[in-house]
């Protein structure tokens, strides 16, 4: 910890020194997107770089390398990407408090390296989570080339580090402090709900936009076509999609030249995770063993087999994969894909129901899946916490859970006598109408409102 501490002590003073040498730069239409993480898989703040780059700025992003980013950003010549480089993984070689302070010195001195030597931007947005060291790093650079410091506020560090290291561990305590302290010092902060924003004004007197996750463009509704070429694809790789007849799959078939579902289909039941503390996919595990058993019961076979697909990278995946293992269920079947970036919105569109077990470490964040989910007119069936309600109505266009066994009743419903519950099939169209509400909520005009004047006004009060 002291080394830690030191670390920083450093790093502050080489800061206000750089400060006092470095000229003030001409306010130009150009940011730089911080991720301490991988680039391509934080939509959030690629699209925050899309609506930029639409704009007419120029955008760095600053982050690790690893997932293909948007081919928006790719191909768009405003954009420039600059690479973090991975720290070495101690973890088994040392204590992890000491792995973890090897790390955060390590990223520390990346972060300035490539910020100091490689970015020229007037603007500078962090994503945060996570806090150390990026938080106090980004201040530091931009109080040295007198750049405008931004923080969109997906969640708090300090609550997530909690999950692992309890609420009263040093570095959670120094998590909270960072982001308070410096959380204020940003000229302009942005957050996810409004829950958030009444909790950044009232514990720390920072005032944030709210700005709502919207999908982009890619992820819309699909046709019956659509699903059956994804179909296909998958069952080149996965043998539960695979059909008897030439060119059919176990949901879809063609008759006639003309694409149509199978009566006798499975469902497809889709979940996207990163695999995290904040969520317990044991409520599934639960809820489908439930569901597995009714089947089992049944004689009529009135609830369909379940195709369930759960999309994600992480640190526990390899652990509940080993519990998805052991189930013997017949009726159901889990695959855990990583999937292309083009064809993960097809597969939402191409499902018949969402599961979110997200729960917030803060209870004050939304999950971007559901966001992506809604986008793609799919009904969700989302893990109750505080500020869901923002986003998932119960009723209305989802259903939320409080545990397993309202999870696995609310399956059992859904999918009873499928697809030949009128009843059924009218709760789902009236859920798909109220998304196409969500819908016409574009991004890019939602952040055109809310994030956009910030950096104008900024830019034309500099140049009077």
């Amino acid at each position: 910890m002291d080394l830690l501490v030191h670390s920083f002590g450093v790093w502050f003073i080489f800061g206000l020194f750089l400060a006092l040498w470095f000229k003030k730069r001409k306010r130009t239409k150009s940011v730089c997107i911080v991720v301490l993480g991988d680039i391509g898989r934080s939509p959030r703040m690629q699209y925050h770089g899309v609506s930029l780059a639409k704009e007419g700025f120029s955008v760095e992003f600053v982050g690790y390398p690893g997932s293909t980013p948007l081919q928006f950003l790719l191909d768009h010549p405003k954009v420039k990407f600059r690479h973090l480089i991975k720290p070495p993984d101690l973890s088994n070689r040392v204590t992890r408090i000491i792995s973890y302070a090897i790390k955060v010195i390590w990223q520390t001195l990346n972060l300035l390296y490539v910020l100091f030597f490689k970015c020229d931007s007037c603007f500078l947005l962090l994503q945060n989570p996570p806090a150390i060291p990026a938080i106090p790093i980004c201040w530091l650079y931009c109080l040295a080339t007198k750049a405008v410091f931004a923080i969109d506020w997906h969640n708090y560090a300090h609550t997530i580090m909690a999950l692992s290291l309890g609420p009263h561990h040093m570095l959670v305590h120094l998590a909270t402090f960072l982001e308070s302290y410096f959380g204020a010092k940003a000229s302009f902060n942005f957050c996810v709900t409004k829950a958030m924003q009444g909790d950044l004004s009232y514990k720390w007197d920072i005032k944030a936009h709210l700005l709502y996750d919207c999908p982009n463009e890619s992820f819309q509704p699909n046709s019956v076509e659509e699903k059956h070429k994804l179909f296909l694809k998958l069952s080149r790789t996965y043998k539960v999609f695979e059909g008897i007849e030439e060119n059919s799959t176990a949901l879809t078939k063609v008759s006639n030249g003309e694409v149509m579902f199978r009566n006798d289909r499975p469902v497809v039941l889709v979940s996207s995770t990163s695999w995290t503390e904040d969520e317990d996919f044991s409520i599934l595990l639960d809820a489908l063993s439930e569901y597995e058993s009714v089947c089992d019961r049944e004689e009529s076979g009135m609830h369909p087999s379940i195709i369930c697909v759960i999309t994600g990278k992480g640190p526990l995946r390899e652990f509940y994969k080993s519990l998805i293992q052991r189930r013997n269920w017949k009726y159901i079947t889990v695959i855990t894909p990583w999937l292309e970036n083009e064809d993960y919105p097809k597969l939402l569109a191409s499902a018949d129901l969402g599961v979110c077990l997200h729960t917030s470490s803060s209870g004050l964040d939304l999950p971007m899946k559901v966001v992506d989910m809604f986008g793609c007119g799919l009904p969700v069936l989302a893990y109750s916490f505080k500020c869901l309600p923002e986003l998932v109505k119960h009723d209305e266009n989802s259903l939320v859970f409080s545990n397993a066994k309202e999870l696995s009743e609310q399956l059992q419903s859904w999918f009873a006598d499928f697809p030949h519950n009128v009843k059924q099939q009218q709760k789902n169209n009236q859920f798909k109408n109220a998304l196409e509400e969500f819908q016409k909520v574009d991004w890019h005009a939602n952040w055109t409102n809310n994030v956009l004047p910030c950096f104008s006004n900024w830019l034309s009060d500099s140049n009077e």
